[in-house]
């Protein structure tokens, strides 16, 4: 949760082939916990949150509601066709499909994810979604690697210790302290970046540099003993709360003695650590049924406020998203609260499936807050489904999704106590000045998140790499500009300086969940999730409707892709090229210029740069914007990870600096083999 760490913390019409659905919109809602008449931000109760997303939408590609049970059914079904799926899909003789997760829409389009194996091997990047019409009918496939998984060799040149002391060598520069591999390196076939590669994963144990449990990942090159890469595996009754009141727990009775055992939430149990830093800790018990007494010097009252937050996560997902337990198979999750000594953090495990909680500075603000229980939940969600690599793109994506669903919760939970808003961790005083840990309206405000997307933004830290999403996620809810939500004041910039309308946060968050569990894989960057957002969208309302437009607005007003208007770049004066200019594989970088007449003074400060790029891997090319007196620009860097098709951005450059008349000049350079493409257009528009 916390930043400084590392870790996860805080149709009737048809569809177009390629896409699918989520779970179900339309359950009644839980008799469960509800404390409060305030309103969310669409003033309506939490009840109508699901009737408010599935309004417009088309009958088809709204979710069916999978029971434990037909869950089952369905992996089982899969599991039996999956040799002949791969057989379908065009996969080789040493490849196999590993089943991991089903959905299904109501028109009984089913979409279903694997990973691979080759040759035995577990392939990291290598996962796809397969989404089948009721027929059987294949309707299309989302992979998270477009690149050819054959002639790799599986015999190491490099030894596993060599691997393993790479790994304890890289955790240790990383600040983990009682640094050790936590098993032996496995060999796996490396195909996020690229090529495929044999490799070795290793997996550190210890503790990170602020106390939280070490899980990291680093991937060695098997030919050459080079790290190739590394990402984080731990992701940051009655009840008398500290932070929602007093509200009603779901708690279990044993002969005289009550424990917090949530019978009716798959078993979600709270334990108390009591300050250690492993194990399970105690299970809460007491002869009375009431929880706590609203301040921290009493242990239960952290335990309270972590049972009702794990309450209220579980009936959201399962009453709004028709998701039963995290991982859609009617099993809870378990809470530890009081971790270490004046803690400042919380995290979710996904090795065992719990989240825990620090006591925060002094041991008097415990990270138990509503939307930080979504939180850490959430990041097991994300695990279970897309599996978004918790490092550069991807990473900010998953930590981005951890924020709009425990702010989802928040809002769903309609708690007078803790009413639903846009900031994050706004009841655990984190600071220490009584301001919340991130804001969705204007990330930047927390003096590190980025407002928008920019070229460089993967080598930021995840947890300030996710503003552009959580961005993103407020102006499709919201909008743009100065409007007060619950008490709450929001003013909401956007990229291009242009205005965006939103269409409600119910419709936002079933959007983002359709494109986290059926569209998004473990490599999936921004541009991606341009794409996957637009897709459900498109799914759920149609390619024509307001709501895809909005999608596209929205994340244009985050520097990421055009604008709905058609051509990007905004609206204002625009110079266009649409000459095309053939791109050499691997060779000499190649221009296209655009004269710019008629303005006077200088270029503004939010210059929109649309590239319009025809390439079958985007990921080798990098592009400049050149000033017309040779002064460079850069737009996009070449990247491993970047393994998708084609440029469709607006990019948004601060060029106050130039004079704007001229001859300006979009340069793009190939510098990988094996892939081709050209510039269809590029368009510069002054607002």
């Amino acid at each position: 949760m916390r930043p400084s760490s590392t870790s996860h913390r805080s149709r009737s019409r048809r569809r177009a082939a390629g896409y699918g659905a989520l779970a179900a919109v339309t359950a009644l809602l839980a008799a469960a916990v509800q404390t409060g008449g305030v309103a969310s931000a669409d003033n309506r109760p939490a009840a109508s949150v699901a009737e408010a997303a599935a309004k417009g939408a088309h009958p088809g590609a709204l979710p069916a509601k999978l029971t434990p049970a037909k869950r089952a059914e369905l992996l089982r079904a899969a599991n039996a066709d999956k040799a002949a799926t791969a057989k379908d899909l065009g996969l080789g003789a040493k490849e196999k499909l590993v089943v991991r997760d089903v959905l299904q829409d109501r028109d009984g389009t089913t979409h279903t994810r694997y990973e691979r194996t080759y040759d035995g091997l577990p392939v990291l990047g290598g996962d796809l979604v397969v989404d089948t019409a009721k027929s059987g009918k294949a309707e299309g496939v989302t992979r998270a690697s477009k690149a050819a998984l054959k002639g790799v060799a599986t015999t190491a040149a490099v030894k596993p210790a060599t691997a393993e002391r790479q790994a304890v060598k890289a955790a240790a520069a990383d600040g983990s302290k009682k640094t050790a591999a936590d098993r032996a390196p496995r060999k796996v076939v490396w195909m996020a970046q690229g090529k495929p590669t044999l490799a070795y994963e290793t997996v550190v144990g210890g503790l990170q540099e602020d106390g939280t449990p070490n899980q990291l990942h680093v991937v060695t090159d098997a030919a050459s003993g080079k790290k190739l890469y590394e990402w984080q595996g731990i992701e940051t009754g009655t009840g008398n709360t500290q932070y929602s009141g007093t509200v009603t727990l779901g708690t279990s009775l044993s002969g005289s003695t009550y424990s917090l055992n949530d019978t009716g939430r798959g078993g979600h149990k709270t334990y108390n650590l009591n300050h250690g830093s492993s194990g399970t800790g105690t299970l809460y018990t007491a002869a009375s049924d009431v929880w706590g007494n609203g301040s921290p010097s009493n242990t239960q009252t952290a335990a309270a406020d972590a049972h009702y937050g794990a309450a209220e996560t579980w009936d959201y997902y399962k009453n709004v998203q028709g998701r039963t337990g995290i991982r859609g198979d009617g099993v809870a999750a378990y809470s530890r609260v009081h971790y270490g000594n004046a803690y400042v953090n919380a995290f979710w495990d996904d090795s065992c499936f719990c989240m825990t909680y620090g006591d925060g500075s002094g041991n008097l603000k415990p990270l138990t807050a509503i939307d930080v229980a979504g939180h850490e939940m959430s990041h097991g969600v994300t695990a279970a489904t897309a599996g978004l690599v918790y490092s550069g793109e991807s990473g900010g994506l998953n930590e981005a999704t951890s924020d709009i669903f425990g702010t989802a919760v928040e809002f769903y939970a309609n708690n007078a106590s803790d009413v639903g808003d846009y900031l994050i961790g706004e009841k655990i005083d984190i600071n220490g000045d009584g301001t919340p840990l991130r804001y969705m309206d204007q990330p930047s405000k927390d003096g590190a998140s980025k407002d928008s997307w920019y070229s460089g933004i993967g080598s930021v830290d995840v947890h300030y790499s996710s503003g552009p999403a959580n961005h993103f996620f407020y102006l499709l809810s919201e909008g743009s500009g100065a409007k007060t939500i619950n008490g709450v004041s929001y003013n909401s910039p956007t990229a291009d300086g242009l205005p965006v309308t939103g269409i409600g946060r119910a419709k936002a968050e079933l959007i983002w969940y359709k494109a986290l569990t059926t569209k998004f894989t473990t490599t999936t960057n921004y541009a991606s999730a341009r794409t996957g957002t637009l897709a459900a969208a498109g799914d759920l309302y149609g390619t024509t409707s307001a709501e895809y437009k909005a999608v596209q607005d929205a994340w244009a007003g985050v520097a990421v892709g055009a604008r709905s208007g058609g051509g990007g770049g905004g609206t204002g004066t625009s110079f266009e090229n649409a000459t095309r200019v053939n791109i050499p594989d691997a060779g000499a970088a190649v221009t296209s210029p655009i004269a710019v007449t008629g303005r006077a003074g200088n270029a503004p400060s939010n210059l929109q740069v649309y590239v319009n790029i025809t390439h079958t891997w985007r990921g080798d090319l990098v592009i400049d914007l050149v000033a017309p007196d040779g002064s460079t620009y850069r737009l996009k860097n070449s990247s491993g990870s970047d393994s998708a098709d084609n440029v469709n951005t607006t990019y948004t450059v601060n060029a106050s600096t130039e004079v704007a008349n001229g001859t300006w000049k979009l340069k793009v350079q190939d510098v990988y083999a094996g892939d081709t493409g050209y510039i269809n257009s590029w368009k510069l528009t002054f607002p």
